[in-house]
C-alpha cells in the first residue's frame, strides 16, 4: 500500500509493509487462547457445591470472561500487523502551496547559564528545517535583554547566509553546527565548501566570545 491516491504520476507519501515473524506471532496468540478456552472449560466444570465458594467462583469465572473478552480484542486489533514509512521529503513536493505558516519561538533569559552559541545554534538548527522558507518564521525571545546575545544573533544572521543553503543542498543532518562539525564520522564530498564553512563557524564564535 502507498499514499500515492490514485495518482499515477506523483511518488507515494508512505509505504505499507508487513512485520516480520507474523506467523510465529499468530501462533504465539492462537497457544494462548488455547490456554484461556481451557481456563474457561476448568471454571465451568469444576463449580464448587458450597454456596459461598461458588458465589466467589462465579466471580471468578466472569473476570476471566472479560479478560478473554478483552485479550480477544486486542490481539484482533494485531493479528495482521503492518509498519508504515513515510517520505516526508515528499510531502514538501505535492502538498507546498497548502503547507500552513509555522512560528516557532526560542526562549531564553540568561547567557551564563544559557550560553549564546548554543542559542544561535538552536535557531539555525531551526531555521534550516526541510519547510517552505516564506513559511516559516523564527523568533528569540531574551528576556535577559543580553547584549551579547543580540550581538551573537547578528553574527549569525550572516552566518546564515552560508550555512542554510550549504544544508539544503547537501541536505546536511544534524543541522546544527555544533551537532555537525563534532561528527567526526560524517564523510562530505565538497571539501572546499566544508572548508569555508568551518572558517565562518570559527570566526563567528571569536567575534561572539571576544
Amino acid at each position: 500500500g502507498n499514499g500515492s491516491e490514485g495518482e499515477g504520476a506523483l511518488l507515494p507519501l508512505f509505504e505499507t509493509k508487513a512485520a516480520k515473524f507474523k506467523n510465529a506471532y499468530r501462533l504465539f496468540s492462537i497457544s494462548m487462547f488455547i490456554g484461556i478456552c481451557l481456563i474457561w472449560v476448568y471454571r465451568i466444570t469444576h463449580i464448587p457445591f458450597n454456596v459461598e465458594e461458588k458465589w466467589v467462583w462465579m466471580l471468578l469465572f466472569l473476570s476471566e470472561l472479560w479478560f478473554g473478552f478483552y485479550w480477544l480484542l486486542t490481539k484482533s486489533a494485531r493479528w495482521n500487523h503492518i509498519y508504515r514509512f513515510t517520505f516526508r521529503d515528499r510531502l514538501s513536493l505535492r502538498y507546498e502551496d497548502k503547507l500552513p505558516g509555522v512560528d516557532i519561538f526560542v526562549c531564553t533569559a540568561d547567557p551564563t547559564i544559557e550560553p549564546p552559541m548554543m542559542v544561535i545554534n538552536t535557531i539555525l538548527s531551526v531555521m534550516a528545517y526541510n519547510y517552505p522558507t516564506n513559511k516559516l518564521s523564527v523568533y528569540l525571545s531574551d528576556d535577559g535583554g543580553s547584549d551579547l546575545t543580540f550581538y551573537a544573533l547578528l553574527e549569525a544572521s550572516e552566518f546564515s547566509k552560508h550555512w542554510l543553503p550549504f544544508c539544503k543542498n547537501f541536505n546536511i543532518e544534524p543541522r546544527s553546527p555544533a551537532a555537525y562539525f563534532s561528527n567526526e564520522s560524517d564523510l562530505f564530498v565538497d571539501v572546499e565548501g566544508l572548508s569555508s564553512i568551518k572558517v565562518s563557524v570559527i570566526s563567528s564564535s571569536f567575534s561572539v566570545l571576544n
